[in-house]
């Protein structure tokens, strides 16, 4: 089996039929001579997930020399870790006909496309480049076996956060991470908020108490109807206080707290990406063999003990990775339409605001060896992301929802529910909108306005024609809305009364939304020390499991904390 993955939902409908991109020819930058005919820097543009792609392809005597991405619209956590590795492809097969970095399909096709383009000009024999063009296929092989300490299966947030934690705890340990995508992180480096830490620095400044006094014993309050067990919530919260010194000794500041126990790094950037740029040097820094492009396929058992992971890579060599611990850090299953089928049936009908690698590898792998399982049917979804990039959106101060008659939908209704009052509109479509006051009100609205995410209107009547909307449809609703919203008086749609009025003036500013499976919830039991357990009850010795392949109530930061634990009690328990 070759290890490869495609991007799937409607951007990847959008961009499958695309080829080589129709670029307006371009000389070499450089003049040509009889002795360096063909040879040259050539300006090419390719598309990407976000739009064009400038790059400059360097040709000499029929040979790609190098590659410089000059500027994109790529997502910068995914085009810095992706185009290192499709450079690399091409320039060492001398041709854009190679495998595409996993996790990043959009951008691998743009660039491969544009050197395509690039070769064609110097009058080089190229095949035109799909979606689809990938390396030639690779026979499948055997090799030996490895020993390792403890062997890491998926390198997200958790994983990462798990070898980390092996290291810290014995620096004398051997660690292997895995990682079946080219690139590292799950969701986690997407993030723009880190919740659920307590006692940190910047709630310290915002005279946040609530979170520095007493915080253990609030924490585990407000856990104490999760569902988890009394000893994980107090392991979590114990984890949770020490968390922010933790991160920071890595380099990695969460100083924005805004609210509660919610986190970006400052208040205008992300903590995802700070906190995955964080992690992935501390594991290089400290040791971890890291292998990408690695699946893990299977554990391998001793009676009832495991004692390893069978494992291909992306040369289709198959081959075990004996172990005294094995992690599983693997994710959710939100992109496997036919698990979501089969434990949460009626989700698979929506499209995940999730990384493609959540497609729920070990689930029957657990399921087949007798561990316990809860709650495979929870769902997290999230209301709004934007069609077709799937970016999480949201979060104005207050929105109206529409559709394409510019009539208000309600915009309280949550899971199937509102999939199900989206999918009813015409052609399937909802707006979400603001004003200028709720484009102040958050900073993840003014970036994606920035990147030009959003339609942008100086009248309602603008935003409508932008967004492709009824301008008069749209226009009565708001006038209505803001009627009620003046009188004090219940919407007639929303059920409630308006928060506020829409601001008078615009601009105004609306894109398509959709709701969309954030998270699963359900997964594999582990216990206070990640340790997996036996639907029994008993532990399943040498087996750990942190983050969103496990039952967890939490998100992102007890992903972290989790793994960071079996990190620790793996490495504890070595021989």
């Amino acid at each position: 089996m070759n290890n490869k993955f495609v991007k799937v939902g409607l951007a990847g409908l959008l961009a499958a039929s695309m080829t080589a991109c129709s670029n307006t020819p371009a000389e070499p930058s450089q003049e040509k001579t009889p002795d360096t005919a063909n040879s040259g820097v050539y300006d090419v543009k390719g598309t990407g997930y976000g739009g064009e792609m400038n790059l400059k392809v360097t040709i000499a005597d029929q040979k790609i020399t190098d590659i410089e991405l000059v500027d994109s619209h790529e997502t910068n956590v995914v085009i810095d870790r992706a185009f290192p590795v499709i450079k690399e492809r091409i320039l060492e097969a001398n041709s854009p006909v190679v495998d595409s970095v996993t996790a990043a399909t959009f951008s691998s096709f743009g660039v491969k496309a544009a050197v395509a383009d690039a070769m064609k000009q110097a009058g080089m024999d190229v095949e035109d480049i799909t979606m689809t063009t990938q390396g030639p296929e690779k026979p499948a092989s055997q090799r030996e076996a490895e020993t390792c300490d403890i062997v890491v299966v998926g390198g997200g947030p958790s994983g990462l956060a798990a070898a980390i934690g092996a290291k810290q705890t014995n620096a004398n340990a051997n660690v292997i991470l895995v990682e079946k995508l080219d690139i590292l992180s799950g969701n986690g480096k997407f993030d723009m908020n880190f919740f659920d830490i307590i006692n940190t620095e910047a709630q310290k400044k915002a005279g946040n108490e609530e979170w520095t006094v007493n915080q253990v014993e609030n924490f585990i309050e407000s856990k104490s109807k999760s569902g988890e067990s009394a000893e994980r919530i107090e392991v979590w919260a114990n984890q949770e206080n020490e968390l922010d010194a933790w991160l920071r000794a890595m380099g990695v500041e969460l100083n924005y707290n805004y609210g509660g126990t919610n986190h970006m790094a400052e208040d205008n950037q992300y903590s995802g990406e700070v906190i995955q740029a964080g992690l992935e040097k501390t594991a290089k820094e400290l040791g971890v063999d890291i292998r990408t492009g690695t699946k893990g396929e299977d554990l391998i058992l001793d009676g009832k003990d495991v004692i390893g992971v069978k494992v291909t890579n992306n040369d289709n060599e198959s081959y075990d990775i004996n172990a005294q611990a094995v992690i599983i850090a693997t994710g959710g299953f939100c992109s496997n339409k036919e698990l979501l089928a089969e434990y949460a049936p009626g989700y698979e009908v929506m499209n995940t605001s999730n990384q493609m690698g959540t497609t729920g590898d070990f689930v029957k792998v657990f399921e087949k060896n007798g561990f316990q399982m809860e709650n495979m049917g929870k769902m997290s979804v999230f209301s709004n992301i934007i069609v077709p990039r799937r970016d999480l959106t949201g979060g104005a101060d207050m929105n109206l929802l529409v559709n394409k008659a510019g009539e208000l939908l309600n915009d309280n209704n949550g899971g199937l529910d509102r999939a199900a009052m989206v999918q009813g509109q015409p052609d399937g479509a909802a707006f979400y909108i603001t004003d200028k006051t709720g484009y102040d009100s958050f900073y993840r609205i003014r970036k994606h306005v920035g990147l030009g995410y959003y339609a942008e209107g100086k009248t309602v009547e603008e935003l409508a024609e932008a967004l492709g909307v009824d301008a008069a449809g749209l226009k009565a609703s708001i006038e209505q809305y803001n009627a009620d919203a003046e009188a004090g008086a219940e919407n007639a749609v929303l059920g409630e009364v308006p928060s506020r009025a829409l601001d008078a003036e615009g601009p105004y500013y609306g894109v398509r939304v959709e709701p969309a499976n954030h998270m699963t919830k359900g997964g594999v039991v582990a216990n206070e020390k990640a340790q997996v357990l036996y639907e029994d009850g008993t532990v399943v010795k040498g087996l750990y499991a942190s983050g969103e392949v496990t039952w967890q109530s939490g998100g992102y930061s007890q992903s972290v904390v989790f793994g960071k634990v079996a990190g620790e009690n793996a490495a504890a328990e070595l021989k």
